[in-house]
C-alpha cells in the first residue's frame, strides 16, 4: 500500500497527526450506449494521495486546515497557496472556493459542530481528510463538494466521523459530491440523511479496501445514490431499516437534456469485489437493497440483505447479473419476507417481493448464494430473464421469464 504522511499542524491545539492511506484499487466500468457525449476525467489520470510524485512538502504547501468548535470554525490557508479563498469568515458553515487548475489540494478537517457545514467549490481534483469530525448542519448538507473532478475522501486511521444534515433542507444528500468519489482510510463514517439521500455522487462512487466501516443511520430517500457506477472493494457497509427508499441505487449519468452521457464509466452498474454489505429493508414498499440501471457484477465479498417490506427486492438489475469469485470468496444471503406491493400505481397488478430480480441473464460461476422466500429456499426467491449456472452453490428456487 502506498503511503502519504499528512503533516497537519492544527494551530488551535498545536498537534500533529499522521494518516497512512492509498489503495491499489482501480475503478472499473464497462462501455454503455446512450445519448450525448461528455468527456470525463479517467481514474488513471488521477493518482490518489500517496503516489511517488507526492511529497510531504508539496502536500503541506497545498493543505488547508479546518477546525470546528461549536458555532465557529478556524480555517488556515498557507500564505504560499494561491487560488483558495474562505468566504465564510469564522462561521461554522465553512465555504471554500478554489480557482486552481494545476495542483491537487488537500483539506484536513477536525472538531465538532452542532450547527455547521462544509462547502467546497472548485474545478480541480482534491482530497479531504476526516480526522474525528462530528458535524450537524441546521442549513443543508453537512458536506457539499461542488467539484466535477476526482474527490478523494480519507478517514484517518482509528477515527469515527459523523455527519448529519438539516431535515427541512433541499439538499441532495447529507454528503454530496459532484465528481468522481473515492473513499478510503481505516476509519468509520456515520451518515444521517434527514432530508434526502445520505450519500450521493453525480458520478461514480468507489469504496476502497482500506475502509473500516460506513454506517448509514438514516436516509429519507436512497441511502447511497450515484451516477455512472458503484464499486466496493472492501470495508463494511451497513444500511439500517431507517432508510425510506433503496439501499444502493445506481443510475446512468445524464446531461441537461436528460440524455444518457456516453463514456466508458457511465455503465449504471454495481461492482462488488470484496467487503461486507448489510442492508435491511423494512420502512417503505417497493424498495430495493441494491438497484442498478445496468449490470450487477459480484466477484467477492459478503452480502446480507433482508427484504421485509411489501414489493421489495434484495437485489434488482435492469441488465445482467454475474456472480463469481474472481477477486475473493463470495457469500450472499438474502431473505425476502415482504408481501405484494400495495402502492397505488401497482394496485391493478401488484408485484411480489423477490430476493433477486434480474431483467436479463443471471449467471453463477462460483460462490454461495442463498435466497430464502417466506422462510423457505423451496419457494421462488429469484426471478430472471434467463439463468445459467456454471459452478458454485445456489440455494434458491428460480423463475425464468423466457
Amino acid at each position: 500500500m502506498k503511503k502519504l504522511i499528512y503533516l497537519c499542524c492544527a494551530l488551535m491545539v498545536g498537534s500533529v497527526f499522521f494518516s497512512s492511506c492509498g489503495d491499489d484499487d482501480e475503478p472499473s466500468a464497462n462501455n454503455n450506449q446512450g445519448g450525448n457525449t461528455e468527456q470525463s476525467e479517467t481514474p488513471q489520470d488521477n493518482p490518489t494521495p500517496g503516489d511517488p510524485t507526492d511529497t510531504d512538502e508539496e502536500v503541506n504547501d497545498s493543505l488547508v486546515l479546518i477546525t470546528y468548535s461549536g458555532t465557529t470554525a478556524t480555517v488556515n490557508i498557507p500564505e504560499e497557496m494561491e487560488g483558495v479563498t474562505c468566504t465564510s469568515g469564522t462561521s461554522s458553515h465553512v465555504v471554500l472556493e478554489s480557482s486552481t487548475t494545476s495542483k491537487e489540494l488537500y483539506y484536513a478537517i477536525t472538531g465538532s459542530s452542532t450547527d455547521g457545514s462544509l462547502t467546497i467549490m472548485g474545478t480541480y481534483k482534491l482530497s479531504v481528510l476526516l480526522n474525528g469530525v462530528d458535524i450537524t448542519s441546521n442549513r443543508g448538507a453537512a458536506i457539499n463538494i461542488q467539484c466535477g473532478k476526482r474527490i478523494n475522501l480519507i478517514m484517518a486511521d482509528g477515527t469515527t466521523n459523523s455527519l448529519v444534515d438539516y431535515a427541512e433542507g433541499e439538499q441532495k444528500a447529507c454528503l454530496y459530491t459532484k465528481g468522481h468519489f473515492e473513499v478510503e482510510g481505516n476509519g468509520t463514517l456515520n451518515v444521517t440523511g434527514n432530508a434526502n439521500h445520505a450519500i450521493a455522487s453525480k458520478e461514480y462512487l468507489q469504496v476502497k479496501k482500506s475502509v473500516k466501516a460506513i454506517n448509514i443511520k438514516k436516509a429519507a430517500n436512497d441511502a447511497i445514490h450515484v451516477g455512472q457506477f458503484f464499486q466496493m472493494n472492501g470495508g463494511e457497509l451497513t444500511i439500517d431499516k431507517n432508510t425510506v427508499n433503496d439501499g444502493i441505487q445506481v443510475e446512468y449519468k445524464t446531461d441537461d437534456n436528460d440524455q444518457i452521457v456516453v463514456d466508458e464509466e457511465n455503465t449504471g452498474s454495481v461492482i462488488i469485489k470484496g467487503g461486507t454489505i448489510n442492508i435491511t429493508l423494512d420502512n417503505a414498499e417497493d424498495t430495493k437493497g441494491i438497484k442498478a440501471d445496468g449490470d450487477v457484477t459480484i466477484s467477492g465479498g459478503t452480502i446480507n440483505i433482508e427484504a421485509k417490506s411489501n414489493g421489495s427486492r434484495g437485489i434488482q438489475s435492469d441488465g445482467d447479473m454475474t456472480i463469481s469469485e474472481d477477486d475473493a470468496t463470495t457469500t450472499m444471503t438474502i431473505t425476502a419476507t415482504g408481501d405484494k406491493c400495495t402502492v397505488a400505481e401497482d394496485a391493478a397488478d401488484p408485484h411480489k417481493c423477490w430476493g433477486i430480480k434480474v431483467d436479463g441473464e443471471l449467471t453463477v460461476n462460483a460462490g454461495t448464494v442463498t435466497v430464502t422466500k417466506d422462510g423457505s429456499t423451496t419457494k421462488k426467491g429469484i426471478r430472471c430473464g434467463t439463468y445459467t449456472k456454471k459452478g458454485g452453490t445456489v440455494k434458491a428456487t428460480i423463475k425464468e421469464d423466457e
